[in-house]
């Protein structure tokens, strides 16, 4: 049975092993290293203005997969392609945010992510000589609603996170996060439930 060959950027969206150093997601990263340069040396301005509408916030949309409304990163932000990243509304970034988005990063709405905030879906091989011949895999990442991740923490590859979670400083996330916990250190443990509120 004949199937269709899969291109290593749909190799990576799969969670399939893939070879990075194709001419098209060389040409990818590059295009968006372009763009990154031009975000992260942008003049800084309000919010509320027009300039910043039509300045950070409309490159930002240029960069990303999708981006709901009210969305603001400080500088400096850095991703692979951008294009994997999903945002919803009022999303804040804080300043030095790393996504390495070889597959797809989904994060809902209302998340603040403290400054050097890490989301990893790349990952290698364990075994030296399997990494050392070059392929390489991803594991999407997807966060709810109403999350805060604290300053420093690192998400892992394949990570889920439930809506209403906050993440302890420094924290690193290696298993999924059921919604409306606090989760802290490394590797994070849920150290606190919480209430849902508004409920009955």
């Amino acid at each position: 049975m004949s199937g269709k060959t899969l291109s290593e950027k749909e190799k990576a969206l799969a969670g399939l092993p893939y070879l990075a150093y194709t001419e098209e997601l060389v040409n990818d990263r590059l295009k968006t290293r372009e763009m990154l340069y031009e975000f992260n040396n942008s003049k800084p301005v309000r919010r509320d203005t027009v300039e910043y509408r039509e300045g950070r916030e409309k490159m930002i949309r240029q960069l990303f997969g999708s981006a709901g409304k009210d969305v603001e990163i400080e500088p400096p932000f850095y991703c692979d392609y951008g294009y994997n990243i999903h945002v919803g509304d009022n999303f804040y970034c804080n300043f030095n945010c790393t996504i390495l988005d070889c597959n797809k990063v989904e994060i809902g709405d209302r998340v603040m992510f403290g400054p050097n905030v890490s989301l990893y879906p790349a990952t290698h091989p364990i075994q030296p000589e399997e990494r050392s011949k070059g392929p390489e895999s991803a594991l999407p990442i997807k966060i709810g609603n109403d999350v805060w991740i604290g300053g420093g923490a690192i998400i892992c590859p394949g990570i889920t996170i439930g809506d209403g979670v906050t993440v302890g400083a420094g924290s690193v996330v290696t298993k999924n996060v059921p919604s409306y916990v606090v989760v802290a250190g490394n590797p994070a443990k849920i150290i606190k439930y919480l209430e849902k509120k508004g409920e009955d």
